[in-house]
């Protein structure tokens, strides 16, 4: 028998009929698919303040920045990012690394696999706590997953002893 010559409720005088068990149960799958893509996307976080640069990753002292004026405020002093480590400013959504002595670069703190906020920085190595992503400190790029993308690049200035975001 199909669909087609069943008897509606209204034809059998009854009530209004539910939804059938399918119906229902597809509803619900295309919901628990779309809050998952949700979740797991990689989407636009507009309270997010990040600067992130098509191509550079940073910068390697202030001579081939000219000069740190046209920058933002400033971030923090060269003296405060360790050698091999870096330092996370939690406020403004980036890390700055300094993975050998004077080059200084920086990326977003907002990990690629879930969107947690890095939460360590040492022996050259960019950690989330939150399902332990590990990234390098030099150029950005998954060491460890789950992630499977690079930290996104952020663009500073570095002047005399003080980096900015650019």
């Amino acid at each position: 028998m199909t669909s087609a010559s069943l008897p509606t409720s209204s034809e059998q005088g009854g009530a209004p009929t539910r939804p059938a068990r399918r119906t229902v149960m597809a509803a619900a799958g295309a919901a628990g698919l779309a809050a998952a893509l949700t979740a797991c996307g990689s989407g636009d976080d507009s309270s997010d303040s990040v600067v992130t640069g098509a191509g550079s990753a940073g910068s390697s002292g202030s001579a081939q920045e000219g000069g740190g004026s046209a920058g933002g405020a400033a971030l923090a002093r060269t003296a405060d990012i360790p050698e091999g480590g870096g330092k996370i400013f939690k406020d403004q959504g980036v890390v700055v690394t300094q993975p050998t002595a004077g080059t200084y670069k920086a990326f977003s703190a907002k990990c690629t696999h879930q969107g947690c906020a890095v939460g360590s920085v040492a022996d050259g190595v960019i950690v989330c706590p939150c399902h332990g992503s590990h990234f390098s400190a030099e150029d950005g790029s998954v060491k460890k997953g789950p992630a499977t993308q690079p930290l996104a690049a952020a663009k500073i200035s570095v002047s005399g002893d003080e980096i900015k975001l650019a």
